[in-house]
Formats: C-alpha cells, sequence, structure tokens
C-alpha cells in the first residue's frame, strides 16, 4: 500500500483544526550594566504582557534578562511557538545597527568596540527565527530606544530603515504572515512620554484590547493613535506580509472554529470592517482584494458574486500577490467567475509558484505525478516540486516528500529525513498527516516508523517501545507533537 498524496486543488484552503495556540514572549529591558538605563521598558512590556493575557495569549514575561536568559527564552519560544496559530515577541530595550543589521541588546552588554555588538547583541534574524515556526502568524515588535546609545563607537548607529526593508523583502518572500514593527522610524528616538508608559506602548496596548480589529487594521490604528499622542513628533513603521486568512488578535470578528475556511472567515466580519476593505482595495491593497474575493466566493454571504470574485481576484493577482495567482488559477480551473480554462488555471498556478507559494508547488507536483490538468505525466519532476515545497514548509509538501524518500524515488534520503518531514508536517499543523499517520501507518515503511517513533521520544512526545507499530502510545505521542493537550 502507498500513502495518498495530499494536493489542495478543488478546495476551499481550511486552517489546522485545534491549532489555536496564541504565544507571545515579551521582554523589557531598563537595567543595563554599561549602558545609560533607559526609564519605561519593564514598565511597557508589564503593561503588554498584562494585555496579550487579558486576550488568551499564554505569555512568557523576561525582565532585565542577562545575554544567557535571552538566548534560552528564544530557544524555548521557538519551540512553543511550533504548535501556535501566532507567535507574538515584544522586545523594549536598547537596539543598535551594524552595517545593515540590527540587533537588540540583553542587560549584561558592554559595548566598546563595533565588534561587541554582533558578539553580544541579538540580530533581528534571530528574533523573526524564534517566532517562524508559527502556524499562522509571526509578530516581532521592536519597541526599541531609536537614539543610538553608542554614538561614540565608530560604526555602531540607530536602527535604520534599509535594515527594515531587507527585512520586508525576506518576510515577503519567505513567509506568508510575518510582520515586524518598530516603535517610530529610523532615526527619530521612541518617546517615553509623560505617564507611567511609554505612548507606542499605551496605543498598542489599547488596540490589542478591542475586540474585532482584523490584523491587517490593528498596526495602522497604533500608528495613528501615536501619531496624534506625540503630535507627529513619532510615526511607528510596519514591515512584511499577511496572508490571505482573517486573523483577529483580540477575537470577535472570526467564528470560534479555528478550522473555518476563509471564504466564511472573511465573511463573519462586521459591515464597517467590509467597507475599510473596499476603501483599502480601491487604493490598491492587495490583501484587502483577496479578502473581499473571498466574501464574495461564500454562497452564504449577502454579497455572494462569484463574477466579482473573480476580479478581485485578477487585480490582485496582476499586482503580484501570490495567493491571489494561486486562488485564480483556482478559479479557472474550476470555472467558478469565469469560464473553465485549464492552460490559464496552469499559468496563474506557475506564477504563483514562481514566487515560492508552497500551496501552488505542492498542487503542480501533484498535476505532474498524475498528469492532471492537461500536463503530462512527469513523476520526476512532480518529486522535485514536492521537495521544493517540502522545503518551504508546506504541511502537504512535506507528507508528499517522505512519502517519496520512502519510496526510494529520491536519491541520498533515507528512512530518517523521510522520518523528519513527517514529524515536521505534524508540528505544522496539518490535521490530515496527523489522521493518516494514526489510521493507516503502514503505508509507510517499518523503518521510517520506527525513525519517527525515535524524533517523538527525542523531543519528549512518547516514551514506549521504538519498534514501528502505532499503537496507542504512539498515536498519543502524535496527537501531542501536534499540539493537542490531554
Amino acid at each position: 500500500m502507498k500513502p495518498v498524496l495530499f494536493a489542495l486543488l478543488g478546495l476551499w484552503f481550511v486552517s489546522p483544526c485545534l491549532a489555536a495556540a496564541r504565544v507571545a514572549l515579551v521582554v523589557g529591558v531598563a537595567d543595563y550594566r554599561g549602558i545609560e538605563p533607559l526609564r519605561n521598558t519593564v514598565r511597557d512590556a508589564q503593561l503588554i504582557s498584562e494585555r496579550l493575557r487579558q486576550v488568551g495569549f499564554e505569555v512568557s514575561t523576561l525582565r532585565d534578562p542577562d545575554a544567557g536568559q535571552l538566548d534560552q527564552a528564544l530557544r524555548d519560544f521557538s519551540f512553543q511557538a511550533e504548535v501556535a496559530e501566532i507567535a507574538l515577541l515584544y522586545f523594549a530595550g536598547h537596539g543598535v545597527e551594524v552595517g545593515t543589521r540590527n540587533f537588540v541588546l540583553a542587560a549584561d552588554a558592554v559595548i566598546s568596540r563595533m565588534e561587541d555588538v554582533p558578539a553580544q547583541g541579538f540580530a533581528l534574524d534571530r528574533l523573526l527565527a524564534a517566532t517562524a515556526t508559527a502556524r499562522s502568524l509571526r509578530i516581532v515588535i521592536l519597541d526599541s530606544c531609536r537614539d543610538n546609545p553608542f554614538s561614540a563607537v565608530a560604526g555602531v548607529d540607530a536602527f535604520a530603515k534599509s535594515a527594515s526593508a531587507q527585512v520586508e523583502q525576506s518576510a515577503t518572500a519567505s513567509a506568508r504572515g510575518t510582520l515586524v514593527v518598530y516603535s517610530t522610524k529610523d532615526g527619530a528616538p521612541a518617546l517615553d512620554g509623560d505617564g507611567a508608559n511609554s505612548p507606542f506602548a499605551f496605543a498598542l496596548a489599547e488596540t490589542l484590547g478591542q475586540r474585532g480589529i482584523e490584523i491587517g487594521m490593528v498596526f495602522r490604528r497604533v500608528r495613528d493613535a501615536v501619531l496624534q499622542a506625540t503630535r507627529g513628533q513619532q510615526e511607528p513603521y510596519t514591515y512584511g506580509s499577511l496572508s490571505g486568512r482573517p486573523l483577529f488578535l483580540a477575537g470577535g470578528g472570526e467564528p470560534d472554529s479555528a478550522g473555518t475556511d476563509r471564504r466564511q472567515a472573511w465573511s463573519a466580519m462586521r459591515p464597517d470592517d467590509e467597507i475599510q476593505l473596499l476603501a483599502l482595495a480601491d487604493a490598491g491593497d492587495t490583501r484587502s482584494l483577496v479578502g473581499l474575493a473571498y466574501i464574495r466566493q461564500n454562497p452564504g454571504s449577502r454579497t455572494y458574486d462569484p463574477r466579482q470574485a473573480f476580479e478581485y481576484l485578477k487585480r490582485a493577482a496582476q499586482a503580484g500577490n501570490a495567493e491571489a495567482q494561486y486562488e485564480l488559477g483556482k478559479a479557472f480551473e474550476k470555472g467558478i467567475g469565469t469560464p473553465q480554462d485549464v492552460q490559464a488555471a496552469l499559468h496563474w498556478f506557475n506564477q504563483a509558484a514562481d514566487q515560492d507559494f508552497g500551496d501552488a508547488i505542492n498542487d503542480l507536483g501533484y498535476l505532474y505525478s498524475f498528469g492532471g490538468g492537461g500536463l503530462p505525466r512527469d513523476r520526476q519532476r512532480g518529486v522535485d516540486l514536492f521537495m521544493r515545497a517540502a522545503e518551504l514548509g508546506q504541511p502537504e509538501a512535506l507528507f508528499n516528500a517522505a512519502a517519496m524518500i520512502d519510496e526510494g524515488r529520491v536519491e541520498g534520503r533515507g528512512s530518517s529525513e523521510a522520518a523528519l518531514y513527517l514529524y515536521r508536517a505534524i508540528r505544522a499543523g496539518s490535521e490530515e498527516v496527523l489522521n493518516q499517520l494514526s489510521t493507516k501507518p503502514d503505508v509507510f515503511s517499518q523503518a521510517t516508523r520506527t525513525a519517527l517513533q525515535q524524533l517523538l521520544r527525542d523531543n519528549g512526545f512518547y516514551q514506549s517501545a521504538i519498534d514501528g507499530r502505532f499503537g496507542e502510545g504512539t498515536r498519543r505521542g502524535l496527537r501531542r507533537a501536534y499540539g493537542l493537550q490531554e
């Protein structure tokens, strides 16, 4: 028996069921040992921690950590984020730039020369990596004093937009749902204000506590509130990209089920939010166009209109939005809002794949593997596409890649690599993979099953025999690795 390969063709995206955890790491550093101390940062961190807990996040808070403590906290948070829908990291303290890289500093940092910063500081890409495995959204918020505490040290500068632009490019290319938020623009200080908290932390806490605000609107409101509170002296900046799934940090907009498809989730937005989407779409915001398309595709929506949905997707796809390109391909494939056109569908699938959109790459792999969509059957090209999508972390592709390796179709890869892909698919929140391994594990070889049991044991999810037999103990380990609490 061979594994049944997974594709999303013809299906509406359904987010992984039961993976609704929201986790946050909040760090506040005020009492620096070798740098001028800061006044509000620890209080700001405490305020944000309390607000995040109130809206349902599981929060870890660090106050004045040294480098060792911050390093361990980032390691722990990275593991925790693997089964979270949303991972948010907030840092309040000193931040500087060396070259084109941004760094934040722990309490024990002592900087006397440029080389000390990368040796003692924590690079922004390290902070991003700690959130990178979250299933839907990764947010890094840098509430850092932008005036340079090391102005006398050659080569050490305040945070700059050049580094931020690189973050934006990286987030857009490699991960759907990554935001980096700076409390103020480059070269400008983050003001402490006159109260117990900084204007940025106060505005962020106030906005996070408001139910029904979609994530695309949250940081727009924070920016407006800070500009108003500081009379234009401080303007927060947000970089990155969001997926087409609507997310509400404080709840109140989407249905309770995390498994609701995107058409239903967008349709659950309040009417005034839809008006905001229309305004943003008119201004060319592609994510708003995609959201409106999902609403118009929902037969249960009062504004159901497949033809208009097609036009919204077409505008966003032509503007370069990879998710819109993929969804437009599906519309052409099924003839939704437009006459069926298989060649047009393949064109847009390939456009999305060219931007490393994992769903499109995986589905093209499926089509080539079986000769679907008018494509000639090319099993090797299918394998190559599955492997490419798997390296991007696409959950179904991780399973498909494991199947190809287990069948001996990937040169130089063996059972340990197949097991690792299956483990990653479980941790990424694929309910389909969880069900397949729980009910039909024998589609994989005993060597791969044994290697997967070993991975479960190594990561603390399984304690029984390593024998390749998937009894209740192994199934329980799979559920725990997926993130289910029993």
